[in-house]
C-alpha cells in the first residue's frame, strides 16, 4: 500500500482517461455472488464456500461479512450447513464427497466452464484423448481434469509445451481450453499443435467465454490509445491478468494491475495525457468508480466511455434459491 499522498500536492494538469466497454462483473461472477448471498438470506449465516466464490479480495471479504466462511475443502464443513461450490467449477469428487454426506450443497459454477466439463465428457466417451490448455493449479483446470479418469486429459500452458507434447496412445485428439485465457495466446498454443496433429479441429474461440474475449478486445482498444492501461482486479484472478497482457500487446506502454485505488502508484502517471481503466469479470463496478474519484482528486481529468460490445447474458440460480 502506498503513502496517502494530498492530492493538492499534485497540479491538476490535464489528463484524459478512457473507460473500457465491457468492464467488471461478467454474468457467471454476478450468478456466483448471487448465489451467496441468497443461500445466506435463505438458510441464515454462516454458509460455507469451498473455495474464493470468484477470485477477488473486497469481493471474499464483504461476503465474510454478511456470514460467509471459506474454506479449502469440504473436510471443514460441517454436515448441518450449506456449502457452495466456487464459480470456477470442482473436481467431480467433491459433489459425490457433498452427496454422502447428505450435505446441502450448491454449485455456483459458471455455466460456461460447465459446457467445458460436458465437452470434455464427450471426446472421452467417444475415445478420444482430451488436449487441455490452461494454467496448472488453477482452480477451473484442476475441476476441468477432475471431471475424467486421471491420465485422460494433458495439460498444455504454453507454445512451448505444444511442440514438446506426446501422444500418450494411439488415441484420436481434441482439445478444451480454460474459458478465462488470452485469445491470441491460445491461437498461438493451438497452431503450434495443429501443425503437429493436422487432425485436431480449426482453432476457435468457444471455450473462451464471450466475456473474457469482450474484455480482452476492450482492452486492445485501449492499448493502442493509451500510454498507461489501470485493470482493476486481485493477484489472482486470471482474466485480469491476461488483461493486462493484452494491453502491453496491443501497444500501451505501460500497464498495472491493481486491487484498488490504494494500489496505484501516481508515479506512474508522470508524462501520461491518456490512461486506461478497465477491470477484470470479477471486479465490482464501484472499485473502478473509486479508481475514477482518486484520478479526478488529482488531475484535471476528462473521462470518456469507449464504445464495445453490450452484454446482456444472464444465467438462472439453482432451484433450490428460487423454490
Amino acid at each position: 500500500m502506498n503513502a496517502p499522498v494530498s492530492p493538492s500536492a499534485f497540479d491538476r494538469r490535464p489528463l484524459t482517461v478512457r473507460l473500457a466497454t465491457p468492464r467488471g462483473f461478467c454474468a457467471g461472477v454476478d450468478r456466483a455472488i448471487q448465489i451467496v448471498e441468497r443461500a445466506i438470506e435463505k438458510f441464515g449465516a454462516p454458509v460455507y464456500v469451498r473455495h474464493e466464490i470468484v477470485h477477488n479480495r473486497h469481493v471474499v471479504e464483504r461476503l465474510k461479512g454478511m456470514g460467509a466462511i471459506f474454506v479449502k475443502e469440504l473436510d471443514e464443513c460441517p454436515d448441518d450447513r450449506p456449502v457452495v461450490f466456487s464459480a470456477h467449477g470442482v473436481p467431480k469428487s467433491v459433489p459425490a464427497t457433498a452427496r454422502s454426506r447428505e450435505l446441502l450443497f450448491l454449485d455456483a459454477t459458471c455455466p460456461l466452464v460447465s459446457k467445458v466439463h460436458v465437452e470434455a465428457e464427450r471426446h472421452h466417451a467417444a475415445g478420444r484423448h482430451i488436449i487441455l490448455i490452461g494454467h496448472a493449479g488453477h482452480p477451473e483446470v484442476v475441476g476441468t481434469m477432475g471431471q475424467l479418469p486421471p491420465g485422460a486429459i494433458s495439460l498444455v500452458e504454453t507454445v512451448a509445451d505444444a511442440e514438446g507434447f506426446q501422444r500418450p496412445s494411439d488415441q484420436p485428439l481434441a482439445y478444451a481450453t480454460q474459458t478465462t485465457l488470452s485469445v491470441d495466446d491460445t491461437a498461438d498454443i493451438l497452431a503450434a499443435l495443429k501443425r503437429r496433429f493436422p487432425e485436431l479441429p480449426d482453432p476457435h474461440k468457444e471455450d473462451i467465454c464471450y466475456a473474457t474475449t469482450n474484455r480482452q478486445e476492450a482492452v486492445k482498444r485501449l492499448g493502442e490509445g493509451c500510454q498507461l492501461v489501470l485493470v482493476v482486479g486481485s493477484k489472482n484472478s486470471s482474466n485480469s491478468a491476461r488483461l493486462v497482457d493484452v494491453a502491453l500487446k496491443a501497444g500501451a506502454g505501460d500497464a498495472r494491475l491493481v486491487d484498488d485505488a490504494g494500489d496505484v502508484d501516481w508515479s506512474w502517471f508522470d508524462g501520461v495525457t491518456t490512461v486506461g481503466v478497465t477491470a477484470g469479470a470479477s471486479a465490482p463496478e464501484p472499485l473502478i468508480e473509486a479508481l475514477i474519484d482518486a484520478i479526478r482528486a488529482r488531475f484535471d481529468a476528462v473521462v470518456t466511455e469507449d464504445d464495445g460490445a453490450r452484454e446482456t447474458v444472464s444465467f438462472k440460480l439453482p432451484r433450490a434459491l428460487t423454490a
